[in-house]
């Protein structure tokens, strides 16, 4: 009998899951076995009835809640009416990623399991509760787990002997090959193509708005150890609507000499165009890239070269290493032995891809061009709350953003992706435009008039609430009361001047806390 497909279906919020289940993809590939690898949002639930075996990766976020990109899945698998038969051709495991500083640990990992028996399914082993606590990570629990997965997978499916599993050492093909142009034909640059394609529906992570960013000022002050800024973003025509308690998703680039680094570290022309295929059929382009695409962009604009590397990544990085010392060093780091000795000289300093890849020279000057996407993940957006009611400041969006910078054992300081490049934008220069897009929020407020609310935001942390104070008010709704703390009333107070104001009118009620004025 030939092997029945092995799907891995994911739920991941940070990229964890998805590196997880991208894994367990490669290792199902060394192995001979067909497999596919999904987001549990982007499969059709209803076809689950037919699958004979899965893994389902998830990760619990926030306080026990599953990730936005399993949302619709939760609900269809939790529906009342499913048979209990549903599921009984399927073998499954089921693999959690959490945190067990939170009181629901690994909650989504644990309430599949017990839903997927529920409905007939049967369970290849127990679930895999992987913990950020541990110091060296989910790894801690998954690098044992995984020999009993691919034993179990492998009694009941097994592979032709004659065929054998591919050594660890030897590259699997990559997802996508990247065929380069001979010459430049007008590559469709970010602004055009937003503006060429009507949108369909409000912006979203496919389709941002590219929102002009009208002010971006310094409101904490001068001396103040940490740079905060009051960004607001004109709207108009944009087809946006949110409420207090929303967020918004901005997607940020590299700063151009990281760009200009990486380039000439992997002896890459950033003028160069390339179109994207893929190996496989039925694997979509990513639809963030341009086709065709120069170099730049999906540098600048795709792979996220400034993001702290995943075991992965040293994985795939030894199995292209022509060089000898290196490549055995890359191949202790992925090793469950190495895990301690890649925390130190990885994970605790911060130390981000580009400057691993200037660490080993021979290694990242003979990458092939066609692993870039199966190599570097892609940069994610950052959510940030919304500042700012549409009742007060029509068209516009404010967001209120604390500049990430901080210093390791290493000489460069650690900076915040977006928060540094957004600081870096200055609209009196010029137009600058930023792709962002809304989605809601955790934070509700009531919906009956008359009901007081009493918020707590110390800190940035005040953004939500001076939108849904902004909201109340203008909805004439009163029993609005702030607690509100912060380091120096004459430093990081945000927005004193408006809450005072408020507070004459009787809108508000404000109680503060001045941490370093004891």
């Amino acid at each position: 009998m030939p092997s029945p497909g092995l799907l891995v279906l994911f739920g991941s919020q940070t990229g964890t899951a998805q590196d997880v289940s991208e894994r367990l993809g490669r290792e199902a590939r060394r192995r001979r076995l067909d497999c596919r690898v999904q987001a549990l949002d982007s499969y059709s639930v209803v076809n689950l009835i037919n699958e004979t075996l899965v893994i389902f990766v998830c990760a619990t976020t926030g306080q026990g809640d599953p990730p936005d990109n399993m949302k619709n899945f939760w609900r269809f698998i939790f529906r009342k009416n499913l048979p209990p038969t549903s599921l009984c051709q399927m073998d499954f495991a089921v693999l959690g990623l959490g945190d067990s500083s939170y009181a629901k640990f690994n909650f989504v990992a644990k309430k599949l399991h017990r839903r997927l028996l529920q409905l007939g399914g049967r369970a290849l082993l127990p679930v895999c509760l992987g913990d950020d606590q541990h110091e060296l990570g989910p790894d801690a629990a998954i690098d044992p787990w995984l020999p009993d997965l691919w034993g179990k997978v492998l009694g009941l499916y097994p592979v032709p002997l004659d065929l054998g599993t591919i050594p660890a050492g030897v590259p699997l093909p990559s997802k996508f090959t990247l065929h380069f142009l001979p010459v430049a034909p007008r590559v469709c640059s970010e602004g055009q193509r937003a503006a060429g394609t009507e949108p369909q529906g409000p912006p979203s992570e496919q389709q941002p708005f590219l929102a002009p960013m009208v002010t971006n000022q310094r409101v904490t002050g001068p001396s103040h150890f940490q740079d905060v800024r009051l960004m607001e973003f004109d709207i108009t025509g944009s087809g946006l609507s949110f409420a207090a308690g929303d967020v918004v998703l901005i997607q940020p680039e590299n700063a151009a000499s990281h760009t200009q680094r990486f380039c000439q570290v992997l002896g890459l022309d950033p003028e160069q165009n390339f179109t994207l295929l893929p190996r496989e059929p039925g694997v979509p382009c990513p639809a963030r890239l341009p086709q065709p695409c120069s170099v730049r962009h999906l540098v600048s604009h795709y792979l996220d070269i400034a993001s702290v590397p995943r075991r992965s990544f040293f994985e795939l990085l030894a199995c292209l290493s022509p060089h000898e010392l290196e490549r055995e060093k890359l191949l202790h780091f992925s090793s469950p032995q190495g895990q301690e000795e890649l925390y130190s000289y990885c994970n605790r300093p911060r130390r981000t891809i580009l400057e691993v890849l200037c660490d080993f020279p021979h290694t990242a000057g003979a990458v092939p061009a066609d692993y870039l996407l199966d190599l570097i993940p892609p940069i994610r957006p950052r959510a940030f709350s919304i500042a700012s009611s549409l009742l007060a400041h029509p068209s516009r969006l404010q967001i209120l953003v604390a500049v990430v910078q901080y210093q390791t054992r290493l000489k460069e300081p650690r900076r915040g992706l977006c928060s540094s490049w957004l600081a870096s934008l200055d609209p009196g220069q010029g137009p600058v435009q930023v792709p962002l897009w809304v989605r809601p929020g955790g934070l509700t407020f009531p919906q009956t008039p008359g009901t007081p609310v009493i918020m707590v935001g110390p800190g940035t942390g005040v953004a939500p609430f001076r939108a849904a104070v902004q909201e109340r008010v203008a909805q004439g709704q009163s029993g609005n009361v702030l607690f509100f703390g912060c380091r120096l009333r004459d430093q990081d107070f945000y927005w004193e001047a408006e809450w005072m104001e408020l507070e004459g009118r009787g809108c508000l009620t404000l109680f503060t806390a001045f941490s370093r004025e004891q």
